[in-house]
């Protein structure tokens, strides 16, 4: 079972002035590497009097320190049977059509019902079953989006494709329906992003500290009060797509965490519509696509309905 669970510390006198990331690794030097304790702060994971910070913010006496994290499963992720769409499958890797409101892997909130929890009925092994909450995932699509996502199936499947994300050489598609009328045929968004201060959970354009992101995108149709865009992302970082976008005041319809509820859809019109990828034994390049969902093909005869 999946845990959540939270330490505090009370900073004293001598131990201010320290980076955040310098106390906590002396705190928790048995349970955690200044690394994977930057990792968590920048996630959201520690707090310092319940706000957010960085890494690099200097301890003060009497600061309140609440660290979360997920406990390692005491056993096994349950496997579960839940439907999947396999659109590819071979001994080193398979790829899904996922489909919205389904988390890829357990979380804080999620325990069970994930694709993780699904894959692991269906295949029994995967790739880096060390780790206990993600095995097998090389990359993450967030829970509404829906599309194509590759799964590893064993430890050598695993490396050479988790490297392929890393280089930045899988080639990916999306398509999304955005609000407003994207003027320019095509264009490119190269804005840093990283978490906000004071809500971890949401990410946000940070020309200064932020992480290198770029986001290519072409119109496919415009309509009175929308746009159909095709997003090739060169970089993946955690809700690239959707920060980019609101950020150049075309939010994606129906993303109520960047934008406004959109009645004719219940999620955000995104959808990872194509992948390719070099195959981690064979080296033959793999390209999949995958049709747009029935919401959104929906969302689109409804633009079009409001068009005249």
């Amino acid at each position: 079972m999946v845990k959540k669970r939270s330490q505090e510390f009370i900073v004293k006198p001598a131990e201010a002035g320290n980076r955040l990331d310098v106390y906590l690794a002396k705190q928790m030097a048995a349970q955690h590497s200044r690394a994977h304790l930057q990792k968590m702060i920048k996630n959201g994971a520690v707090l310092v009097n319940d706000q957010g910070t960085t890494p690099h913010y200097p301890v003060k006496e009497g600061d309140k320190i609440d660290v979360e994290k997920l406990d390692a499963p005491a056993e096994d992720l349950p496997a579960e049977s839940i439907p999947l769409e396999i659109v590819y499958e071979d001994d080193d890797c398979l790829v899904v059509n996922k489909v919205p409101g389904m988390v890829v892997h357990p979380a804080h909130g999620n325990p069970n019902h994930t694709l993780v929890n699904a894959l692991l009925f269906y295949v029994q092994n995967l790739g880096n079953s060390k780790d206990k909450v993600r095995p097998g995932i090389v990359h993450r699509l967030d829970k509404d989006t829906s599309g194509l996502l590759v799964v590893a199936k064993n430890d050598r499947a695993h490396a050479r494709l988790a490297k392929q994300f890393k280089d930045h050489t899988i080639e990916r598609v999306y398509h999304a329906i955005v609000r407003g009328v994207v003027q320019h045929d095509e264009g490119v968004c190269e804005e840093p992003v990283g978490r906000a201060f004071l809500n971890r959970k949401k990410v946000v354009v940070r020309p200064s500290g932020g992480k290198d992101a770029i986001t290519f995108f072409r119109v496919l149709k415009r309509f009175p009060k929308a746009t159909l865009v095709e997003i090739r992302p060169k970089t993946g970082r955690t809700h690239q797509i959707r920060v980019h976008f609101a950020h150049m005041g075309h939010p994606v319809l129906g993303d109520t965490f960047y934008g406004i509820p959109f009645p004719p859809i219940q999620r955000q019109a995104l959808h990872a519509s194509s992948i390719g990828f070099v195959h981690p034994s064979t080296k033959k390049h793999i390209f999949l696509t995958s049709d747009l969902p029935a919401d959104m093909q929906g969302l689109l005869r409804f633009l079009e309905s409001c068009d005249h």
